[in-house]
């Protein structure tokens, strides 16, 4: 069995450069996770391109009102669906997708903070598993053509319950994939600026002239910019299907060397007088991210996927986390829970 991945190269600079961006003229498109901080930005990307219709949907009041209120004041030609809901909601999806009939899904829909989904384990999985998983069987239902889950570096060899989450997303989109919706992932990495990240977080600790807090001297990650997430995204939404194969592929930008964190503490520091304190990895952490592994060749079969993705809602339903841990373990054996979960 051939491995899912395939590479993207990236831009080398920030120069926002959208694939084909004509792409998406005239089409219908929904966005989940429409008001995030990628979410966003690809938003409004796509309306530039002139699509007949945008379908926001966020479960976030105030980020579905800001998107919404950009949409009407920067392009006001095109039509604007905002939805308020969850990708786990069966008859909202189905209400969705028969009003608007979208032609392509881009999933951006996700819980991505490791510590604290380390400690709402139920959470992470309904959302971004079973959440995926719901989507996945909405557009197999009305025929949608296609969709474009954005997973994570964190999906490879899991340490926290994120990254397993999103490593069952990216092995349910492949599973499901076929003739009638072709189904693909892209694996972005730390995108710079989002909120919740360690630039927001450094900067506002020199700001308060507080000490930098870094987990581990050695901690490095993969940093891209938010226009090269979104042209990577584009990228994988408009890519051609070579040969018509209709298998669920996982894109993956090609980059260069990982930062090490404390570097990059260093540099934001710069001249203030604010030291820099290493406080030691949380559950969940990973010294470093990978962007392949060895177990990119396992696949799942759509009936298997759908024994797993009950026993999953079986273990949320009884609010059974040490009955969800096994499961994830079993299916992701590469997953390495972490302590405060084992």
């Amino acid at each position: 069995m051939k491995s899912p991945i395939s590479f993207l190269p990236t831009q080398a600079d920030d120069t926002v450069s959208i694939p084909f961006p004509s792409a998406h003229a005239g089409q219908s498109v929904l966005v989940t996770g429409a008001g995030g901080y990628i979410g966003s930005a690809l938003v409004k990307a796509i309306a530039a391109a002139g699509p007949s219709r945008i379908v926001l949907l966020d479960s976030a009041e105030h980020n579905l009102f800001q998107i919404r209120q950009h949409l009407e004041s920067a392009f006001g030609h095109v039509l604007c669906e905002p939805v308020l809901g969850s990708v786990d909601a069966v008859n909202l999806l189905d209400d969705i997708f028969t009003r608007f009939r979208p032609e392509i899904i881009y999933h951006a829909a996700a819980f991505k903070h490791v510590p604290l989904l380390e400690r709402n384990p139920i959470a992470a999985v309904r959302n971004n598993a079973i959440g995926t998983y719901t989507l996945a069987q909405a557009a197999l239902r009305h025929g949608t053509p296609k969709l474009i889950l954005i997973s994570t570096d964190k999906a490879v060899n899991p340490h926290s319950v994120m990254g397993v989450s999103k490593r069952l997303a990216e092995l349910a989109v492949v599973a499901l994939s076929g003739t009638a919706c072709r189904m693909n992932a892209i694996r972005l990495v730390n995108v710079i600026g989002s909120p919740g990240s360690v630039v927001p977080i450094f900067l506002r600790q020199i700001a308060e002239r507080r000490p930098v807090t870094v987990t581990h001297p050695e901690a490095a990650r993969w940093f891209m910019s938010l226009n090269e997430a979104v042209a990577a995204i584009l990228a994988c939404g408009t890519a051609k299907i070579e040969g018509g194969e209709p298998e669920g592929r996982i894109s993956v930008p090609e980059l260069g060397e990982q930062t090490r964190i404390a570097d990059l503490a260093a540099f934001l520091i710069g001249a203030a007088e604010v030291p820099i304190v290493f406080t030691g990895c949380r559950p969940g952490d990973k010294l470093t991210e990978e962007l392949v592994s060895k177990f990119e060749i396992c696949r799942l079969q759509p009936v298997e996927l759908e024994e797993i993705m009950q026993r999953l809602c079986d273990s949320i339903a009884s609010h059974d986390v040490p009955a969800l841990i096994r499961t994830l373990c079993a299916v992701v054996p590469e997953y390495v829970p972490s302590v405060l979960l084992r």
